[in-house]
């Protein structure tokens, strides 16, 4: 018998966290954070009770938690591929020093978690006291999986967050994963399907066209971990002829994913168009780049940090220059104000923002018709777990899946165990 006890995301995307548990094991499923104005956190297991933590991918929601578990010298390994642990100690990192807020733990609890990590490869079974747990490619993020712990033959998959679409950088999730008893599986666009991906990136580049063609400087404010590179492949990918430029932790985000070439999509033409975009690295050029027409990539993608807030103050003041938000903006960010009201605080102040503004759909999650091919293509008759979406999208989720395919599938909340 495994059981699973639900520690986070429940009926909420942040924080997730799952532990699997049997006679011999306990095995932890990423320990992420849910950043508000104060921020969340999973609930609490005690480090020497774990044998192994499994990180599906580096987002801090999946990831940020765990340093806390490295307080003492905890003595269990941490399981990912190495681009999720360098990803993660970067946005860790920086968590850590922008944080205005207590967070139970320090650089060198970091440290500890990060000496502690041993390397994955994708469909490579890793054995710990008769568990076996296996990572598959998730198409999410780079270096991202899904995961399998399987005990005496029963099979438990965790999509943890999935794109079976692929992008322009990712190959689609890897979904060959034979027979399974329980799935625990992302619910984040389990109520809306998105716009299709070509027709977003046309238009992108529209509004681009439309901004430089006028004389205006376009700002794309782009989360670090993918979606800026993203973008920049995008307008490459469609030859726009005029200057691209990335700044911010963006650039550190570069040169891991140009150091692991084996996890892209296309790693050649991935490399030109990366290189060909300019890199800025100083103040000089930031001042200059405001003035001339082109298009600046920069996080924070949400504008609560980052360069992306200089960039804001500039660009916003001119009605010839457009704001392009390409990532999601989330309660009481910066972005959701300047979407919603077009207004934007600089040094304390509310200003209202003369630039054109437009949200453009990129996520890297798949949509409702997709959850529902992964629902598909699944074997066996798994008791079916919906997290990582909001009340109505985990409660609604669930319903359909027992109507459509039988499934005895449940929203949980958090602290609901279940055993299969």
């Amino acid at each position: 018998i495994m059981e699973i006890k639900i520690l986070g995301a429940a009926k909420e995307v942040g924080r997730s966290a799952f532990l699997v548990s049997n006679e011999n094991s306990n095995i932890l499923m990423d320990y992420g954070v849910l950043l508000k104005k104060e921020p969340q956190f999973p609930l609490h297991v005690k480090p020497k009770d774990l044998h192994a933590v499994v990180l599906s991918h580096a987002h801090l929601d999946h990831s940020g938690f765990l340093p806390s578990l490295f307080l003492s010298s905890s003595k269990f390994p941490v399981l990912s591929t190495n681009p999720t642990i360098e990803l993660s100690q970067l946005l860790i990192e920086d968590m850590i020093k922008i944080s205005g807020f207590y967070l139970p733990f320090e650089n060198i609890d970091l440290d500890r978690m990060l000496k502690s990590h041993k390397n994955l490869q994708y469909r490579e079974p890793y054995s710990i006291n008769e568990t076996n747990i296996t990572l598959y490619e998730s198409g999410h993020v780079l270096g991202g999986s899904t995961i399998v712990v399987e005990n005496k033959g029963k099979r438990i998959f965790y999509t943890g967050d999935i794109n079976t679409r692929g992008s322009k950088i990712l190959r689609p999730a890897d979904l060959d994963i034979d027979e399974i008893h329980l799935m625990i599986i992302e619910s984040t666009y389990s109520q809306t399907n998105q716009i299709p991906r070509p027709q977003s990136e046309k238009e992108l580049l529209e509004f681009a066209y439309k901004i430089i063609d006028n004389g205006g400087t376009l700002f794309v404010p782009a989360f670090s971990v993918e979606r800026a590179q993203e973008i920049a492949c995008v307008f490459k990918a469609y030859k726009f002829p005029h200057k691209i430029v990335m700044d911010g932790m963006a650039l550190k985000v570069n040169e891991i994913m140009l150091k692991y070439p084996e996890y892209i999509r296309d790693p050649i033409v991935f490399k030109k168009y990366i290189e060909e975009v300019e890199w800025i690295r100083d103040w000089k050029s930031r001042r200059r780049l405001i003035k001339e027409p082109c298009v600046i990539i920069s996080p924070a993608g949400m504008l609560v940090g980052g360069s992306a807030i200089f960039y804001m103050q500039n660009i916003m003041m001119s009605d010839k220059n457009g704001i392009a938000l390409v990532s999601y903006q989330g309660e009481n960010t910066p972005g959701r104000m300047l979407l919603e009201k077009g207004t934007f605080k600089i040094n304390g102040k509310i200003k209202k923002c003369l630039a054109e503004v437009k949200q453009f759909e990129f996520s890297g999650h798949n949509s409702r018709d997709e959850l529902f091919e992964i629902l598909d293509s699944i074997k066996g008759n798994p008791k079916v777990l919906t997290v990582h979406g909001d009340g109505n999208a985990c409660i609604k989720f669930a319903e359909e899946i027992s109507e459509k395919y039988g499934f005895d599938a449940i929203a949980p909340n958090s602290g609901d165990i279940f055993k299969v």
